[in-house]
């Protein structure tokens, strides 16, 4: 009798594509700490003279921003999250932030877990809009507060030179305008903006019902960024920066927002300069100002880069995004 043969299960099948997201996240650490190999030898050096003891603490306010983030993220939605998995998905997000051109890789997490924890794209897409929004207006407000403290912090010549004051602002003004002209024009995209903002101020309105909400969004969104300008400090402290720690913060503050609209993996290269520059601006040497900007990167990024890949890829495996 002749066997009756099985056909072949096609490539996809054999090769889901599951495992292939699994291993994606540590092919993608693999290339850019290959194509940053001379940042992390340097930063590293850095490190073997610094003073431990604030490097430590340093490490700790690091660990801390993914407690606020997950805080944010709780207080964008009503439904309550699982805490666990919502914090393991910060912690997997920021190795995906970085891997992605800034904010895609978190936003992609953070999107997929909410929808497979129930809820619907379109109330999930309006509170990742409401974390964004959020955690925008609490870094500004952050670095307003600071300016006002410590008005003569930074000295905007060093930091922005006066040829470019006038192309940044026509930027700042053309932007509203072209978007606004394109949604008038185009009557389909008009409509769906429109549907996701009514879905999104519903969202926020009963975000904000209940102060328990209210409270995790908005202090969670100003926690991250003091807890990031904490972490500079700190670097700095160990490193010998001869900078007053207000001064510092600003500097961080300054050089992110500066950077937040440049289209780099989790601003890789565009983050350091502008913090060099910016610690500079505000009184700092630039050797000991580059000294711990690669310090503070190699603690911020690049040692939780790899754990955080694989907490992604088991978050992939299990389903959990």
């Amino acid at each position: 009798m002749t066997a009756v043969r099985l056909p072949e299960k096609p490539l996809a099948r054999r090769l889901p594509v599951r495992r292939l997201l699994c291993v994606l996240p540590l092919l993608l650490v693999t290339v850019v700490a290959v194509q940053h190999r001379s940042v992390l030898v340097e930063g590293f050096g850095h490190l073997t003279t610094a003073e431990w003891p604030w490097l430590l603490v340093a490490a700790g306010a690091t660990c801390l921003t993914w407690v606020a983030a997950a805080c944010t993220r709780q207080g964008a939605v009503v439904e309550r999250l699982p805490q666990r998995r919502l914090l393991a998905t910060q912690f997997a997000a920021g190795a995906a932030n970085h891997l992605l051109p800034t904010g895609l890789g978190a936003s992609a997490v953070n999107l997929r877990f909410m929808t497979v924890c129930g809820l619907p794209l379109a109330r999930s897409s309006a509170a990742l809009a409401l974390y964004l929004l959020a955690e925008s207006v609490g870094r500004l407000a952050l670095l307003g507060a600071l300016l006002i403290a410590f008005p003569g912090a930074l000295r905007l010549g060093t930091l922005l030179p006066e040829a470019a004051v006038g192309p940044l602002l026509l930027v700042v003004a053309t932007v509203p305008v072209v978007a606004a002209c394109v949604l008038f024009l185009v009557r389909r995209l008009r409509t769906a903006v429109v549907s996701f903002l009514r879905t999104a101020l519903g969202e926020a309105r009963a975000v904000h019902t209940r102060p328990s909400r209210a409270l995790a969004l908005w202090g969670g969104a100003l926690a991250f960024p003091a807890l990031q300008a904490a972490g500079l400090v700190l670097v700095g402290r160990a490193l010998g920066l001869a900078v007053p720690a207000g001064h510092m913060a600003v500097a961080y503050l300054a050089a992110t927002v500066a950077v937040a609209l440049v289209p780099t993996p989790g601003g890789l290269g565009s983050v350091e300069a502008a913090l060099v520059v910016a610690l500079v601006a505000v009184g700092g040497p630039a050797a000991v100002a580059t000294a711990v900007v690669l310090a503070y990167r190699i603690i911020t990024v690049w040692l939780p880069l790899a754990p955080g890949a694989l907490t992604l890829a088991a978050l992939v495996r299990l389903k959990v995004i």
